[in-house]
């Protein structure tokens, strides 16, 4: 078990695949951005030792991000070795589903459980305008794949963003009324070189309830309010679903939070709003021990911060969202 110094047992590890992306969505990176040398990243042997590192020292949960990770090459193999590695209890990926059709029944068969998948709008028009590249077709034939693919169950992400689909958060709740999944609504976080733009198109989350409420009723609370994992869930009457709604800027939820990041490159980070970071890659590339290795992660699990800082203006700079993994 990897206690961190206020006594909460980190198990879960997201894990960014690449920091390449088949979209450049204006909340998550700039669209002439230039990604790193691929080798510079983790290789599919660096990544499946780390990872067997963590499983020894408690970690269980894994998830898999990017950039997008379906596009990192040999990507269904790499998730068989993960699915495989002992003590991985859960593993998932996050997903802009624009392959998933042809890669979800891959996928589940190598062992992925499930994914979430990202989609801000039912528009193509707004589509189009806020992840400047692909076709919002082919993230739905995706979605329908990975539930045929038993890809279960269906979580769908859209970040609100001021002035781009701020009007779409009715129309996608309404998804779970004739659907079984969870339809998850995220305000926007800051970071690195896009900060501004993004502080400055913050839609809270008490918005987002305020509108889809107005055109579809009233949200009922789903078990009480509790948190399930990051997301407040509620349910629109006779819905299916549940709408869930992840609130880091104005309701953090730190003081529950288990998790840690791998970015492509191998450093681990302890939060996502903290630019805090260990650089692992180096020194397993080094030739340093299992014990050193171990140490490292678990000096880092125990420095982990008990949050964010945005609300003393505190903003991560070192890097953008697509090079953390979400």
């Amino acid at each position: 078990m990897a206690l961190d110094r206020f006594g909460r047992n980190i198990h879960y590890l997201r894990i960014s695949l690449t920091d390449r992306c088949n979209l450049r969505c204006v909340y998550c990176m700039p669209e002439d951005i230039q990604f790193r040398p691929r080798a510079e990243l983790m290789q599919d042997d660096e990544l499946l030792y780390l990872l067997r590192l963590f499983t020894e020292l408690g970690f269980d949960k894994f998830r898999l991000t990017g950039g997008e990770p379906t596009v990192r090459a040999n990507v269904v193999e790499l998730v068989r070795g993960m699915a495989h590695t002992p003590g991985v209890r859960s593993l998932s990926m996050t997903t802009n589903a624009l392959l998933l059709r042809q890669l979800a029944a891959p996928l589940a068969a190598a062992g992925l459980q499930r994914v979430n998948v990202s989609i801000d709008t039912l528009n193509p028009a707004r589509f189009k305008r806020l992840t400047r590249w692909g076709a919002l077709p082919d993230v739905l034939d995706g979605i329908a794949a990975a539930e045929a693919a038993g890809l279960l169950p269906i979580k769908l992400n859209a970040v609100v963003v001021r002035g781009y689909n701020e009007d779409d958060v009715a129309p996608l709740a309404a998804l779970t009324r004739e659907h079984p999944w969870q339809m998850r609504f995220i305000e926007m976080m800051p970071f690195g070189g896009v900060a501004e733009f993004q502080q400055s198109q913050v839609v809270t989350a008490q918005q987002m309830r305020d509108r889809i409420e107005a055109a579809l009723g009233p949200l009922a609370p789903v078990d009480g309010g509790k948190l399930d994992g990051e997301a407040r869930l509620y349910r629109l009457a006779g819905g299916q679903g549940d709408v869930g709604f992840i609130s880091s800027v104005t309701e953090p939820f730190c003081a529950s939070c288990t998790r840690a990041r791998l970015t492509a490159d191998g450093k681990l980070r302890m939060c996502l709003l903290r630019e805090y970071e260990v650089d692992l890659l180096t020194p397993l590339r080094a030739g340093a021990t299992l014990d050193e290795l171990k140490g490292l992660i678990t000096e880092a699990v125990h420095r982990k911060p008990w949050g964010h800082g945005l609300a003393h203006n505190v903003v991560p700079m070192n890097r953008v969202m697509s090079e953390i993994g979400g």
